[in-house]
C-alpha cells in the first residue's frame, strides 16, 4: 500500500486512536461499591492507563481546531488543557492512591485499620473518589472542561464549514460523563466513543476538503499551461 493511501488514514488514527481506546478501557472500570471488595489489579491496570489516556484524548481535540484562530477554537483549547490537568490530578489521588492503599489494606491481613485512611481520601472533596456531595472537586472542574471545550471546538468547526452532525455529535458526546457522573460505564464509554467517532468524520471532511482544493488548483494551472501550447501550436503554423 502506497504512502499516498496511508497517509489519510494516519491523519484519522492521529485524532481517533486516544478516545477510542480510552472508551473501550473504560468499559472495564470497576464500579466499586465497597472498596475493600475492590478487583485491585484491574483498578490498577485501568488508571495507570489513563493516566497518559486523559491527556492525549483531550490533545485530539485540540488538533482538529489548531489551524483555527478564533475565539472559540482558543476557548476549546483552553477547555481541553484544563480537563487534561484536573482529570489526570484526579484520577490519579482517587484512582491509583485509593488502589495502592486498598492494596496495602488487603494485604496486611486487618484491612478494617486502614478504613479510616482510606474513607479520608476517597470522600476529600477535592481530590476524592466521590466526595461528600458525590461530585469530588477536580473531577468536576475536569468533566465540565471537557463539555465547554469541546462545545467551543464544535463551534469553531462549524464556522470553518464542517457539517452539522460531527460537530453536534462532538458536543453531545462530551456530555456523557456529566449526566452519568462517572467515566466508568456508561458515561465514559458513551463520552469518547462518540468524541472518537466525530473526530475521525471532521478529520475525513477536512482531508476531503483539502483533496478537492488541491485537484481544483491543478486544473485552473493546467488551463494556462494549455492555452500557451494552442497558442506556439498556432504560430508555428503560420
Amino acid at each position: 500500500m502506497s504512502a499516498i493511501v496511508l497517509r489519510p488514514w494516519s491523519a484519522i488514527a492521529m485524532v481517533v486512536a486516544a478516545p477510542l481506546v480510552l472508551a473501550i478501557l473504560e468499559i472495564f472500570h470497576p464500579h466499586p461499591h465497597d472498596l475493600f471488595d475492590l478487583d485491585v489489579q484491574r483498578w490498577m491496570l485501568v488508571h495507570y492507563a489513563q493516566i497518559p489516556l486523559f491527556p492525549l484524548a483531550a490533545l485530539s481535540v485540540a488538533m482538529l481546531v489548531r489551524d483555527r484562530s478564533d475565539w472559540a477554537a482558543w476557548l476549546c483549547k483552553a477547555g481541553m488543557f484544563v480537563f487534561a490537568v484536573a482529570f489526570t490530578s484526579f484520577d490519579t489521588a482517587a484512582g491509583l492512591v485509593i488502589g495502592l492503599l486498598v492494596k496495602g489494606a488487603q494485604a496486611s491481613g486487618d484491612p478494617e485499620a486502614w478504613r479510616d485512611m482510606i474513607d479520608a481520601l476517597w470522600f476529600d472533596p477535592v481530590l476524592g473518589g466521590r466526595g461528600f456531595t458525590d461530585a469530588p472537586l477536580m473531577g468536576l472542574i475536569g468533566r465540565l472542561s471537557l463539555s465547554f471545550g469541546a462545545v467551543a471546538g464544535a463551534i469553531s468547526l462549524k464556522r470553518a464549514g464542517h457539517g452539522w452532525t460531527p460537530v453536534l455529535l462532538l458536543a453531545i458526546a462530551s456530555f456523557g460523563i456529566n449526566v452519568f457522573k462517572s467515566h466508568s460505564w456508561p458515561g465514559g464509554p458513551l463520552t469518547f466513543g462518540g468524541m472518537a467517532l466525530a473526530a475521525g468524520w471532521i478529520r475525513w471532511e477536512s482531508l476531503r476538503r483539502q483533496t478537492r482544493a488541491v485537484a481544483s488548483m491543478r486544473e485552473e494551472a493546467a488551463v494556462p499551461v494549455d492555452a500557451v501550447a494552442g497558442a506556439r501550436t498556432r504560430i508555428g503554423a503560420r
